[in-house]
This record gives C-alpha cells, sequence and structure tokens, in this order.
C-alpha cells in the first residue's frame, strides 16, 4: 500500500512538472533511470533509458527552453504545450506507477489532469506578463517554470511526499492567485453609477 501511494505521488509530481516543461520531466526521468537505482521503468516506458531517445527529448527540450525565453515564440509553443504536456503527463503517471497496483486508468487521468491543469494556468499568465512587462517579463517566468519542473522531477523521483507537498502549494498558489487577480480585476457587471 505503502509502495502504491508513494507511486502516484512520484506520478502526480513528475506529471505536474510536465505542465511546467513537458522535456525536462521525461528527461531526468530516463537520465535516472539509465544511470541509478533511484527509478525503475517497465516496458514499454523503458524506452525513454535508450540513448537515442534520450538525445531527441533533449533536442526539443533545448528547442523548447530557448523558444520559451522569445515571447512572439513562447505563446506559439504554449498552445503546442496544450497538446505536448498532458501526454507527458500521461507517460510519467503510468511510467511510475507501472510496477503497483494502481489501475492504469487512474494513473493516466491523474497524468493529463495534473499536467494539463499546471499548462494551462502556465499559459493563461503568461500573456499577463507580455502585456505588463512588455514581454521582459517572459524570459525570467520561464526560467522559474524550467526551474520548478526540473526541482519538481527530482523531487518526485528521489522524495514523492516532498513532491506531493510541493505539488499542494502549487495548487494553493495557483487558487490564490486567480482569486486576486479576480479581486482587483473590475466587474462588467457593476451597475453604472451616475453623477
Amino acid at each position: 500500500m505503502a509502495e502504491t501511494l508513494l507511486s502516484l505521488a512520484t506520478g502526480l509530481g513528475l506529471s505536474t512538472a510536465a505542465g511546467f516543461n513537458a522535456y525536462l520531466p521525461l528527461l531526468i526521468t530516463g537520465i535516472l533511470a539509465r544511470t541509478t537505482d533511484l527509478i525503475t521503468l517497465d516496458a514499454p516506458f523503458n524506452r525513454l533509458e535508450e540513448p537515442v531517445v534520450l538525445g531527441a527529448i533533449a533536442a526539443i527540450g533545448v528547442i523548447d527552453f530557448v523558444g520559451d525565453k522569445v515571447p512572439p515564440v513562447d505563446h506559439v509553443l504554449h498552445a503546442v504545450g496544450l497538446v505536448v504536456a498532458p501526454v507527458a503527463g500521461a507517460v510519467l503517471a503510468l511510467s511510475a506507477t507501472s510496477d503497483t497496483d494502481v489501475i492504469p486508468a487512474v494513473a493516466l487521468i491523474i497524468g493529463v489532469l495534473a499536467a494539463e491543469a499546471t499548462q494551462g494556468a502556465r499559459a493563461s499568465v503568461r500573456p499577463l506578463s507580455t502585456v505588463t512587462t512588455g514581454g521582459i517579463g517572459n524570459p525570467v517566468l520561464s526560467l522559474g517554470e524550467d526551474g520548478l519542473s526540473a526541482t519538481l522531477s527530482f523531487a518526485a523521483i528521489i522524495v514523492p511526499l516532498v513532491a506531493l507537498v510541493l505539488v499542494a502549494a502549487i495548487v494553493v498558489l495557483v487558487v490564490w492567485a486567480v482569486r486576486r487577480a479576480r479581486r482587483r480585476r473590475p466587474s462588467s457587471t457593476a451597475p453604472l453609477v451616475r453623477p
């Protein structure tokens, strides 16, 4: 039972990380599975360990890393990410739970929802950054997302319970930010006051 819960925490952490950067968690998982005993990938997910697959993920990841720092390009990448992130999240959640008694459909749903929710929040914040900072804040925001993705990926594999706490903190932060943004936005349904 404990192993199942830890694998679910790993899957949730990795798939949430995929919402911030779809390629880093795949790359980190593949490298750690290939070079350490921290995570073992069962077939067909063990293909992530293959040098050719790791090389392809790294190459695409570099393009995404650089492109995400350029305001017009980052919006296109975020649109693509709305498809890529949930796929990566599903693969990561399924790979983390494949050797446990977690029902694959449950892992799949967790992976897709966590990655898509994170990617959706990320994609909705970026246009605001572009407008308010003239695009200057986008590279900084992007670096923060990359750092969070890498940190969450390592935590999910090495200390899954810490990853679970990080995911909960991210959810609280997003809910707080959304509520704050709604309070600041003038209501379009407010009655007009005439002098």
